[in-house]
């Protein structure tokens, strides 16, 4: 049995955390615009982005509008690329619609928008009775009724039993409220690890708490290990310092993303003759950096090598040269680590560090 939502309400009420997105009057582009920032990322991180990206994009027709480059200008460094595009894509069908939907129906149809995202707009901006099922969500409603099945496997189940607070009339009165309360109580309170049950506004209601297991809930099954794929890179700069980049193809990893030039990826690694066969230019100077760049993608691992060289006079070369400061602002973060190896190497100004730019969990 779910414990009753009046008491998380009045817990809420005292203790809601004062987010930038809240502080708009139910304004659905700026409720989308942090829900799909704060996906595989922190509120702390979202939070300075989510207002640099507004003040460049203060409506969903002025994003509509963008160019796809300013776009993915403005995503760099928060990671998994697909969300920009789909962002952007969403913009274009809401702008040509005049507005969003209002119900979690139409919302789900709009490009880009999946099944949590909808409810999650469609209980935040328009009070629609949906519990959107987050993470937060999950390990709340599995700790409370001591729901010891694992993830992904207990997913349906537990969407089912948090959708059941909505039969409760306080939370139906106030979704927006209810919603937002579940996602503060699993982000301060009860936290993935050494959850503060002593402060829970559901402690005498936790069945997991009760039993001992709540810090052990959600169960999570293996995962399986990801497979490891190669590529090589090159940094290539000119008389004044500048490095060419060029834009990644319009779909897949990092599309339409600025890059380092380079091999495609591949588990199979690159023998010397094949990579520099993608050589941004042919100049006997290429010299192997030390070391290797690692990043973690959703589905595999990544390791790349770099080379770097400088461009002879004259070179005209595909693509487009900035200063080391202006390819890090706009660089993905797996292209920001190729050039944390060119920093420890002292070959660019302003490197970064490589531990700086991983996307953590919400």
């Amino acid at each position: 049995m779910l414990p009753p939502a009046p008491a998380l309400l009045a817990w809420y009420d005292r203790h809601r955390r004062a987010l930038p997105w809240r502080e708009a009057a139910r304004d659905p582009y700026r409720i989308w615009l942090s829900e799909v920032m704060l996906q595989q990322t922190t509120v702390a991180a979202v939070t300075p982005r989510w207002r640099r990206f507004l003040a460049r994009f203060p409506s969903v027709g002025a994003l509509a509008a963008a160019p796809w480059e300013a776009v993915a200008e403005e995503w760099a460094g928060l990671g998994y690329y697909a969300r920009a595009r789909n962002l952007h894509a969403c913009a274009r069908a809401v702008a040509e619609r005049g507005g969003f939907p209002d119900t979690v129906e139409g919302l789900r149809a709009l490009p880009g928008i999946g099944a949590y995202t909808a409810a999650a707009i469609g209980a935040i901006a328009f009070d629609r009775p949906v519990v959107p099922l987050d993470g937060n969500v999950e390990r709340v409603t599995a700790r409370l009724l001591a729901i010891e099945e694992p993830l992904p496997g207990a997913r349906p189940r537990l969407a089912a039993l948090a959708q059941g607070w909505m039969e409760q009339a306080a939370a139906r009165e106030r979704p927006a409220d209810f919603v937002q309360a579940l996602f503060d109580l699993g982000a301060t309170i009860c936290t993935p690890r050494n959850p503060a049950c002593a402060l829970c506004p559901w402690r005498d209601f936790c069945l997991g708490q009760r039993a001992g297991i709540a810090a052990g809930l959600p169960r999570k099954a293996p995962r399986a290990a990801r497979p490891l794929k190669r590529g090589v890179h090159f940094l290539l700069t000119d008389a004044a310092g500048r490095i060419l980049l060029r834009r990644r193809p319009p779909t897949g990893l990092l599309g339409g993303m600025l890059g380092l030039p380079g091999t495609p990826w591949r588990e199979e690694g690159w023998t010397e003759t094949e990579a520099m066969a993608f050589a941004p230019a042919a100049t006997p100077n290429w010299r192997l950096l030390p070391g290797e760049a690692r990043h973690g993608f959703t589905h595999f691992e990544l390791r790349m090598t770099l080379l770097a060289a400088e461009a002879p006079p004259g070179l005209v070369a595909e693509g487009e040269w900035l200063s080391p400061d202006a390819a890090i602002a706009v660089l993905p973060g797996a292209m920001q680590r190729l050039l944390a190896l060119a920093g420890e190497a002292g070959i660019v100004a302003s490197p970064v560090d490589q531990d700086a730019r991983t996307d953590p969990p919400r």
